[in-house]
């Protein structure tokens, strides 16, 4: 294992994470400890490697960057935030259940349009419109999941 202090480049080449994203971990107080090099040059610390893979493993199970930060700074502190990681890994999978149960009901909507629309298709003559996407207005889990999407500007 290397004990000697990182630059950027080594770090992002460790965890295929851009130095981009790196700079944003250590705006963000999420890899701590990083030190200038007399030129200037950012060196990271011999664990910033297993951190940033932390980092990277817990926002794949749906940890917010905020969430990370509240929780790595109370761990650093030396507390014990494991109480709140797994209600927040709790949550997430709250939501997850909630977002795979609204992926079903798409899927079937979509699996009846699909039908609906052979149909339709079967009774338009060639070269005439059948009108297939006005037909989504129709479907309700269309719809849920066009609401679910909230605003976009």
């Amino acid at each position: 294992m290397r004990h000697e202090p990182l630059g950027p480049r080594e770090l992002s080449d460790a965890t295929g994470v851009s130095t981009d994203t790196l700079r944003h971990y250590e705006r963000l107080n999420l890899l701590p400890g990083v030190r200038r090099s007399t030129a200037g040059y950012r060196r990271y610390p011999s664990g910033a490697a297993e951190r940033v893979l932390l980092i990277q493993r817990a926002l794949v199970v749906g940890f917010s960057l905020a969430d990370l930060q509240r929780v790595l700074s109370e761990r650093d502190r030396g507390g014990a935030p494991c109480g709140k990681v797994r209600a927040l890994v709790a949550t997430r999978l709250e939501e997850l259940n909630h977002r795979i149960a609204e992926l079903g009901a798409l899927r079937r909507d979509l699996q009846a349009l699909i039908a609906d629309w052979d149909v339709r298709l079967s009774h338009t003559p060639a070269g005439k419109r059948a009108h297939l996407l006005d037909t989504l207005a129709a479907r309700p889990a269309i719809e849920r999941a066009r609401l679910s999407r909230g605003p976009r500007r």
